[in-house]
């Protein structure tokens, strides 16, 4: 009887010791869980690499302007006045870099900085314009995207001759503007045109040596007058694209091409003598050149 007592006092110390040893490695494994969420919890996250990347960086989205919190159409131009000229901040340096004062485009450069170019387009969505937009807001926009989408064609297929080397490439809809994708023929025709502003034809580019000159700034609505009169009076003097002397005028082909544009407040020459350095008589002598369609670099 002895015995049997002496063996059941001798399992219950083995299971209590047994108890204590679970229970301490229970202990141990919690404290050892509650240590790592610390760290966890208190380490820093570490950036990933790729958002390190200043190049990505140095063009934030910019943000879309609405008219739901403006009270009149107004204030709404300017606001979204500020904003697009923020915006074109990064095309104007770009025509700085990459374009002479003469016109002669850097393609090559160009293409360096297609980044760049592209994040102008996510900026020129932003600013699209609202039904609120003013004229010279939306004749802006759609003169700087037409010529920034012109460089983009030529940089997609470069190296080229001629912008008439790529197949259709005014019908090409390459970008995104809003809702809606668009090709050069939607800007200039449906778009720009419709605007009843003749100058927009000195302002717009086909990256061409007969066609206008890229200039190497933005357009502006701010200052959108002077520029579309400065782009005509450039283009029009410009003896490698007109000749003009008060009895006889070889003109571009786009006065022909166009010409309905030139006539809606009188005839040719009364739209002539608004720019031209020299008189022209109404009963100048009149043809057009042959249109040089080499790439303008």
């Amino acid at each position: 009887m002895k015995n049997l007592l002496l063996f059941f006092v001798l399992c219950l110390i083995m299971s209590c010791g047994s108890t204590k040893k679970i229970t301490h490695k229970k202990e141990k494994q919690t404290a050892l869980l509650n240590d790592t969420l610390k760290v966890s919890i208190d380490t820093p996250k570490k950036t990933p690499p790729e958002l390190n990347n200043t190049e990505k960086n140095d063009n934030p989205p910019v943000e879309k302007v609405t008219a739901e919190n403006k009270n009149t159409p107004e204030a709404f131009n300017q606001v979204l006045s500020k904003r697009f000229n923020e915006v074109h901040k990064t095309w104007e340096e770009l025509l700085q870099k990459h374009v002479s004062n003469n016109g002669a485009v850097n393609y090559n450069g160009f293409k360096s900085d297609r980044i760049k170019l592209n994040h102008y387009f996510k900026a020129l969505d932003a600013a699209f314009p609202n039904k609120n937009s003013s004229k010279a807001y939306q004749l802006a926009y759609w003169i700087n995207a037409y010529n920034a989408f012109t460089v983009d064609l030529i940089l997609r297929h470069y190296p080229v001759n001629s912008i008439k080397d790529i197949k259709d490439p005014w019908g090409q809809r390459y970008w995104k503007l809003g809702e809606k994708w668009y090709n050069l023929n939607d800007i200039e025709h449906q778009i720009l045109r419709k605007m009843d502003e003749p100058r927009i034809h000195f302002a717009i580019v086909c990256a061409s040596y007969s066609c206008p000159k890229l200039q190497n700034y933005a357009f502006v609505a701010s200052n959108l007058e002077d520029q579309l009169t400065l782009a005509t009076k450039v283009f029009l003097n410009d003896h490698s694209k007109n000749n003009i002397s008060e009895n006889s005028i070889e003109l571009s082909k786009i006065f022909q091409w166009f010409a309905k544009d030139f006539k809606q407040n009188g005839s040719l020459i009364d739209f002539l003598n608004q720019y031209s350095d020299i008189k022209i008589s109404d009963k100048a002598k009149k043809r057009f050149k042959d249109y040089d369609w080499n790439l303008n670099e």
